[in-house]
């Protein structure tokens, strides 16, 4: 039993030296505060779109069309066992995707009892940017129609990405009346 304390000793002193001896990591005064968000482009716009917003990226998946429906609601498509409607969001706001259909995506959305997948012409996945960079302005020559979904910008090396909140389209009346009247 005495070689057991005396060997836990031994490592312990061990243990207190490297602390004592050990360099200090560099300071984090330097650090700059990161916003986070998911890229994509819709008409010719870069925008992102905050992490809690959205819940996964696909690729466009099969789906079935809706008869009834505005013409921007493409269909629903069976996602692990769930009925996914799919929204052409340029079409939405009476516009086209201008994108190549291999790069086209949907940024799925599950928040406030809506579940739905907004097709943009491209995602470019995750995306950090300072903090400080973000403006509330928003580019001039944005079309008007989206301008309410949106919040600020960030200029980042001379490109600017909106930030896009696809909560703020789940509160649109219009967004959620899909039937033709």
């Amino acid at each position: 039993m005495t070689e057991t304390i005396t060997a836990f000793n031994v490592l312990k002193s061990l243990a207190v030296k490297s602390l004592g001896s050990a360099q200090q990591l560099p300071a984090q005064a330097g650090a700059v505060e990161q916003w986070r968000g998911i890229g994509f482009s819709l008409l010719g716009f870069d925008f992102v779109v905050p992490m809690e917003e959205l819940v996964e990226m696909l690729e466009i998946p099969a789906y079935t069309r809706l008869p009834g429906v505005h013409s921007w609601v493409k269909g629903v498509a069976n996602i692990r066992g769930r009925l996914l409607p799919i929204f052409d969001l340029a079409e939405f706001f009476s516009l086209a995707l201008v994108g190549n259909k291999k790069m086209q995506r949907l940024l799925v959305i599950d928040r406030q009892s809506v579940y739905a997948g907004l097709w943009v012409d491209a995602v470019y996945g995750m995306q950090y940017f300072p903090v400080h960079a973000r403006s509330d302005d928003v580019p001039s020559h944005l079309p008007e129609q989206l301008v309410n979904f949106t919040e600020g910008c960030f200029d980042v090396d001379g490109r600017q990405w909106i930030v896009f909140h696809p909560l703020k389209l789940c509160q649109e009346p219009q967004f959620l009346d899909v039937a033709v009247n």
